[in-house]
């Protein structure tokens, strides 16, 4: 089996229809172990904010989203902001099942091991080399350094749970194969 030729793949796409002009990709969920420590891993790491959390008493769940925006344009009004964050783009959704965060070992599948499935999030940096040096320094695990493997100029490091999380530049991506 090799990957589909590019008339193929552009055979099998379609233009989007006018009634989903309005639709955007709005999240990604995580499934996370212990907030306390994925909060502080997406934010001191990453560099991520908390847009909003909803705790669901009543199913013993917290749901935590993340991503990258102005505080200026982060409603103060709570209401406003439970409408403002599901406008987003490209937020991660931290959801804690309330309790794990006291069982042993992982708790979640990563999706990178067979059973294989979900592969990993993907985040923009200026400077890979610079991002990873920081990241050595917070003691953040990686799945493959820079200059490692074949791909140079990417990496992949771990959050707390153990997803991936590539780290790339557009420096990169301009000389990728089309």
């Amino acid at each position: 089996m090799a990957a589909l030729s590019t008339s193929d793949a552009n055979a099998a796409c379609h233009e989007p229809d006018e009634s989903t002009k309005d639709f955007l990709m709005q999240q990604t969920m995580l499934r996370v172990k212990d907030p306390k420590v994925s909060l502080q891993f997406y934010t001191q790491v990453l560099g991520m904010r908390l847009l909003k959390r909803f705790d669901f008493e009543a199913y013993k769940f917290s749901l935590y989203f993340m991503g990258y925006e102005d505080p200026k344009n982060i409603p103060q009004d709570e209401d406003e902001r439970s409408a403002w964050v599901f406008r987003q783009k490209a937020c991660i959704e931290l959801t804690h099942n309330w309790g794990t965060e006291t069982a042993e070992g992982p708790v979640y599948h990563n999706g990178n091991s067979d059973p294989r499935g979900f592969g990993h999030i993907g985040i923009f940096v200026p400077d890979v080399y610079k991002a990873c040096e920081r990241f050595e320094q917070l003691g953040v695990e990686f799945v493959k350094k820079p200059d490692a493997g074949s791909m140079k100029g990417l990496a992949f490091i771990k959050d707390p749970d153990g997803y991936w999380i590539e780290i790339l530049s557009d420096k990169l991506m301009k000389n990728m194969p089309n």
